[in-house]
């Protein structure tokens, strides 16, 4: 006897296949459109390490809006199974978002190095003089979408998990963002380091 997905479960599971496919597009797409202008295979994975955070950022921000809008659909959830399609495509959006913070963290360490900076006063300038900025751009997305994620009517209930992915994320990123992307730049040099000791002719 043989058993086949069939009807809503079979068009679930090839709208599953589906997005999981735009979304290992979609790193790629971010990868290379970092790796052109940095000239490096190395830099865009350290850009891109926010987007796990803004990930879990994500599903914490679910659970912590939780009210907000399965209460008010009488929707008796566990946080977990609260993750929608909506809230996926916001993941999906975030991953182009968050990447923004760690952009210009590494860019600036890239432009002191070029001044003649070593790595180590580079990346302390560069969390000294981009905390300000990285950390205002994302509260100010996170407070254009609170009205969203606070709204009663109907319509806009199923639009709340994407603004609760888009915010929540955007903010567990930036906070990681601003320690990870700096020790992150210096473990990647010491080990560049180690290499050119090791293998030095």
């Amino acid at each position: 006897m043989k058993f086949t997905l069939q009807g809503n479960a079979a068009q679930t599971r090839d709208n599953n296949r589906e997005l999981m496919n735009g979304i290992y597009l979609t790193l790629v797409v971010i990868y290379v459109l970092l790796a052109i202008p940095f000239r490096s295979y190395i830099q865009p994975l350290i850009v891109m390490t926010a987007i796990p955070f803004g990930v879990v950022g994500a599903i914490m921000g679910h659970d912590i809006m939780n009210f907000t809008y399965t209460s008010l659909l009488g929707w008796e959830t566990s946080p977990v199974t609260n993750v929608t399609m909506m809230s996926i495509l916001g993941m999906l959006a975030l991953s182009g978002v968050v990447v923004n913070d760690s952009l210009v963290m590494v860019d600036f360490i890239n432009q002191r190095r070029k001044e003649g900076m070593t790595l180590p006063e580079a990346v302390r300038l560069a969390g000294v003089k981009r905390f300000r900025p990285i950390l205002l751009t994302s509260l100010t997305t996170f407070a254009g979408l609170l009205p969203l994620m606070f709204e009663s009517s109907l319509g806009a209930q199923f639009l709340i998990p994407m603004a609760v992915s888009l915010g929540w994320g955007i903010i567990f990123a930036t906070f990681i963002t601003l320690y990870l992307v700096p020790v992150t730049n210096l473990v990647v040099g010491d080990i560049g380091n180690f290499l050119k000791w090791l293998y030095k002719p």
